[in-house]
């Protein structure tokens, strides 16, 4: 496995078991219900519990979380499901009738040009701490609007400065943010592409370090510009600090956080707003009953779990105006027994439909450390095409899609509404335009700006 194939957009799998064609199955539980999943050791615990055998609290979290990173229980049943993907995956007819890959796509009152998308990607480049822009951005995302992406979702924008996933992330926590924004926004739109972005905050994942602050891979220690970092549960993330519990008033907060930081990006001009629930981040370690252990109303099944997640997107929907659309990123599977996967991903999905989400954009991984993820092209995308069957909402897929006869196909057979380009476009700002002429399009029906029409494929 090469070091390209470790990252894939702001999701790093350094220190994750990566094979190359094996992976866990999907558990088929939801709301909670664990019966149909393979026994854990922290399930048999449970169980022994049940006839007598009495184990401290602190001993069933360690076995819940010792089984939580050891996945080969769930092997066996894999090469079925892969099985049945195949034979999905082959009556499904190619149909000519459902749009391409350059056709436009409404959603309420914003048109995307088209259907390839650049999905959010962590650059890790406010240099001065503050949350503000620069002129790398500028250049970064203007030069992917020029290249002919429809969308352009700008990369992990925290709600709050400890809501960073380094020192050096970018932020909307304060009005005087929103000015750094404009011109980036405006050059986006005067690109013909649709300027989004994803606010986040990375909870327990949060003040860890990347290239311009060292401590690569570990928690920044407060001296050199770290903090104390918060989550559902005062459970750590692999080898990082360990967070404290929220209180509830600090949940309530964080609800008006998200709300508030919507507003600022509307106000600098943003025509769609992305909440990222995937990653193993904060409202992804909410989700997952591997990182939350809460007896309130913020924890125990998936109503309680799910929560957080639905209270923000009713605070940033009532926070923007109707015509904005919401989009909701979210992880189909963790990859690990017990925890998060697709039937809790489906009925989810179907929840925040009926709370104004638009889109959702389905990924996977991230809340745990240690376990196994099957990173191959297309991997991530027959997870998106069962949210979109089963809830009955508009998806985008995402997962090594690089080629273009490969991202048209996954239009084709209907598996996603739109594609994301991620680390392709990190090499090739303009890979729609690279596509359109690899599949036949005549440069008149693509989006070339007039200033490049001279230099057309």
């Amino acid at each position: 496995m090469s070091n390209d194939d470790l990252t894939h957009e702001n999701f790093d799998f350094r220190g994750f078991d990566v094979p190359d064609l094996k992976a866990v199955t999907l558990a088929s539980s939801s709301d909670g219900d664990q019966s149909k999943q393979p026994k854990t050791k922290h399930e048999d615990a449970s169980k022994n519990r049940k006839h007598g055998k009495k184990k401290s609290k602190s001993d069933a979290r360690s076995k819940k979380r010792a089984g939580a990173g050891k996945t080969s229980e769930s092997f066996d049943d894999y090469e079925d499901y892969e099985e049945r993907e195949a034979a999905s995956k082959a009556d499904k007819k190619v149909s000519k009738d459902r749009p391409g890959l350059f056709a436009p796509m409404t959603l309420r009152e914003v048109t995307v040009r088209n259907r390839i998308w650049l999905p959010p990607m962590c650059t890790y480049s406010s240099f001065a701490r503050d949350g503000r822009p620069t002129p790398f951005h500028y250049q970064h995302y203007v030069s992917r609007a020029f290249g002919g992406f429809g969308m352009v979702i700008v990369e992990s924008t925290a709600v709050a400065p400890e809501g960073r996933i380094t020192p050096c992330d970018l932020g909307l926590w304060e009005d005087g943010q929103i000015d750094a924004w404009r011109w980036i926004v405006d050059g986006i739109r005067e690109a013909g592409a649709v300027p989004a972005i994803q606010l986040n905050h990375a909870g327990r994942k949060a003040s860890t370090g990347c290239f311009a602050v060292g401590y690569d891979g570990q928690s920044v220690p407060e001296e050199a510009g770290g903090w104390p970092t918060m989550a559902p549960s005062e459970i750590a993330f692999g080898g990082l600090r360990t967070p404290r519990a929220l209180s509830v008033d600090e949940i309530h907060g964080l609800v008006g956080a998200f709300a508030a930081a919507a507003g600022r990006a509307v106000a600098a001009g943003f025509q769609a707003i992305q909440i990222h629930a995937a990653h193993g981040y904060l409202i992804s370690q909410f989700l997952d009953p591997l990182s939350n252990e809460r007896d309130d109303e913020y924890g125990g099944d998936l109503t309680g779990r799910s929560r957080f997640l639905v209270e923000v997107v009713d605070a940033v929907r009532g926070a923007v105006p109707e015509g904005v659309p919401v989009l909701v990123r979210i992880s189909a599977t963790d990859w690990a027994a017990g925890g998060w996967d697709l039937d809790q991903t489906i009925a989810l999905s179907k929840v925040l439909k009926e709370h104004g989400v638009d889109v959702m954009d389905v990924s996977t991984g991230g809340i745990m450390s240690g376990v196994s993820i099957p990173v191959k092209p297309n991997y991530q995308v027959p997870f998106a095409e069962q949210v979109k069957s089963k809830a009955d909402i508009p998806v985008t897929a995402v997962g090594l899609i690089t080629k273009p006869k490969q991202a048209a196909k996954i239009l084709a057979r209907g598996e996603a509404d739109a594609v994301e380009i991620g680390r392709a476009a990190l090499r090739d700002p303009y890979w729609p335009l690279r596509a359109a002429n690899k599949l036949g399009i005549p440069s008149t029906e693509v989006p070339y700006a007039p200033q490049y029409v001279a230099g057309a494929y």
